[in-house]
């Protein structure tokens, strides 16, 4: 195997406990700032030429959003590193029992081609902060950013405990061969059986981030020129090639008769009249990309845009209405500038809709009543949820992020990153003195033994009445 000797050099590194120490987490930290201040102009230029993506948004979800991470992990790390006490019984009082934070070894991150930098800095950071020595694996169909970080990253991080892997599928299936500690995947739901199978080879743990329809639900009372600012923004933003993107609307048709000139509107404003001409919106990443999301166009009626270029990789900001449940667009992720509309008559029949179907990444909601909101967040299953607008959600450190179901498998962001690749230990430290007290629990056996070592370990339920 061609990756075998890079995993045996790795773990080599971490049997040694070289990442253990808090001091060397937090130097190789301090190391991926310092990749993303010297090659903050790169990663712009590599994201342009691979989505077309606009400097704010690079900045933004590619850059901003990883130091939030960093510094939350930072500002936190020795803490989450501390031992965790935990309750003792009484035969247990004069012992130590804590549960200890340790790392899993080596870990393998297979990164995806829409948001390249934040999609595997994020959870690399949460190895690093948890202890891993770490193969990254990003994507080759952003091929400029695959560069960058393959030539660069590996100057910043320590050789010996980190690496970078390029390469397509075949590269990535004999990496999978290898024994890992724990894979960290994020892409399709298909790739993600993949990976898993790999990983139960070896009993590997696995997180998987992976996609779906994310449902928007839009009731009859609400603000509709801040639901189209907000839907058409989370839509659109990075051209819709995100995995948490509002995928098809559910709303009234006499909501669907507001929303379009409003959408148009938040379109316009956006983007201009020629959102082709726009600085602000990108490009489908690749031709095969492309020709996917330009089939989907054949479903239902175009209500706004529909322009297409192959050449420049160009779809138009997208609405279809009278879209059928059987169209393409709603059998698969969108993963697109489109926006399908499906018209319900009331949130009940949203939420049964959205209940039969497969769990999402993520369910939005919008309406000026809280209690439908809460309706909504009570009575579906996801991800994540954001109610009254979208995507933000993700900009929280301290929210978990993650799938359910076909969505994916495991959290991460945050102290979630760290959590999620630690494994906690549970240890308890006893003295060797004492011994007559642990008399009663060995043979002969009596009644009267079982007695006391009843009393000294039963957990007793704690009572509903307070004795006044």
């Amino acid at each position: 195997n061609p990756f075998a000797g890079l995993v045996s050099h790795l773990r080599a590194s971490w049997l040694s406990g070289k990442t253990r120490p808090t001091e060397y987490r937090v130097a190789q930290l301090e190391a991926l700032e310092r990749f993303l201040d010297d090659k903050k102009q790169q990663i712009m230029d590599a994201t342009a030429s691979d989505l077309g993506k606009a400097p704010f948004e690079t900045e933004l979800s590619e850059i901003l959003l990883c130091k939030n991470e960093l510094h939350e992990t930072l500002n936190n790390l020795s803490r989450w590193m501390k031992d965790e006490k935990v309750d003792r019984a009484l035969a247990m009082q004069l012992d130590s029992a804590f549960i200890r934070k340790d790392p899993y070894g080596v870990v393998l991150i297979i990164a995806p081609w829409n948001y390249p930098i934040q999609l595997f800095l994020v959870p690399l950071i949460g190895a690093i902060a948890a202890g891993n020595c770490v193969i990254v694996k990003p994507s080759e169909v952003s091929k400029n950013t695959e560069r960058l970080v393959a030539e660069a990253l590996p100057s910043y991080l320590d050789k010996d405990c980190f690496a970078v892997v390029t390469g397509g599928v075949p590269e990535t299936t004999r990496l999978l061969e290898n024994k890992f500690d724990y894979i960290f995947f994020t892409g399709t739901p298909p790739v993600g059986r993949i990976v898993m199978t790999a990983a139960a080879k070896h009993l590997t743990p696995v997180t998987l981030e992976l996609g779906g329809k994310n449902p928007c639900y839009v009731s009859d009372t609400c603000d509709v020129t801040s639901v189209a600012r907000r839907v058409a923004w989370g839509r659109f933003f990075n051209t819709g090639q995100t995995c948490i993107a509002p995928d098809y609307l559910l709303c009234t048709l006499e909501m669907q008769e507001k929303l379009l000139p409003a959408l148009q509107k938040a379109i316009n404003d956006f983007y201009g009249p020629n959102p082709r001409e726009s600085p602000d919106f990108g490009r489908i990443v690749s031709d095969k990309q492309f020709q996917r999301v330009q089939r989907l166009l054949g479903s239902g009626r175009v209500a706004i845009g529909g322009q297409t270029d192959e050449a420049e990789r160009y779809i138009a900001p997208t609405v279809l209405v009278d879209v059928q449940l059987s169209d393409p667009v709603m059998q698969e992720e969108i993963f697109g500038p489109i926006l399908p509309i499906i018209i319900i008559t009331n949130v009940d029949e949203a939420i049964d809709f959205i209940n039969s179907r497969e769990r999402p990444l993520a369910v939005y909601a919008f309406s000026s009543d809280d209690k439908v909101v809460n309706r909504v967040l009570e009575r579906t299953s996801s991800g994540g949820f954001c109610g009254n607008d979208t995507l933000m959600h993700v900009t929280l450190p301290s929210l978990p992020f993650g799938g359910i179901g076909n969505s994916g498998l495991g959290t991460h962001h945050g102290k979630f990153s760290f959590d999620t690749f630690s494994h906690p230990r549970g240890c308890l430290k006893r003295g060797m003195g004492r011994e007559s007290l642990n008399a009663p629990r060995y043979p002969p056996y009596s009644q009267r033994k079982f007695g006391l070592i009843q009393a000294t370990l039963k957990v007793t339920r704690q009572s509903d009445c307070t004795l006044l």
